[in-house]
């Protein structure tokens, strides 16, 4: 993932949770909630940006995953700096934890709501593949911070990482 706002920046996204759509309890969409202003960018299309305020106070940084209409997303959690850290610390206001977890990534970063419904295949913030993470270090367990459907196992991880926001 690299990000140019205010300077360079990127990294290797190491930690993510699904949300898909109408049948997850625990999705901006969920079937009692249906589409809304607010979720209205989760509808589509994919590769696009989906931001959501998290208890009113963290931004957090979803990239939409199903077709249009289809209100289905990846949270974007943690992410390994590899390029700009001087940049992600001064946005950060030089606290330790820069991108273990998805507020701080999205402050690390320098991610606006500018951005919202943002096509992540084009600057100032974009997604590009990357070297694959060993099946045997893929971890896969619960989402975080949520109470709805909180047994899912829709968490995974490169448990090689020190970057992970949460084990």
């Amino acid at each position: 993932m690299h990000a140019t706002p205010e300077g360079r920046a990127a990294g290797r996204i190491v930690e993510t949770e699904a949300y898909p759509g109408p049948g997850d309890p625990a999705s901006h969409a969920a079937a009692r909630i249906g589409r809304t202003a607010r979720n209205d960018p989760l509808f589509g299309p994919p590769g696009t940006v989906y931001l959501h305020l998290n208890y009113g106070v963290h931004w957090c940084l979803n990239v939409v995953a199903a077709e249009p209409g289809r209100p289905e997303g990846v949270l974007v959690r943690a992410l390994e700096p590899v390029e700009g850290i001087e940049s992600m610390r001064s946005r950060r206001a030089g606290r330790p934890e820069l991108t273990s977890g998805p507020g701080r990534l999205v402050r690390a970063l320098g991610i606006g709501t500018d951005l919202q419904r943002h096509r992540l295949d084009r600057p100032p913030l974009w997604i590009e593949a990357g070297e694959p993470v060993p099946d045997a270090a893929v971890v896969a367990t619960t989402r975080v911070g949520i109470r709805r459907a909180a047994d899912r196992p829709w968490r995974w991880y490169d448990g090689r990482s020190p970057w992970v926001s949460r084990r």
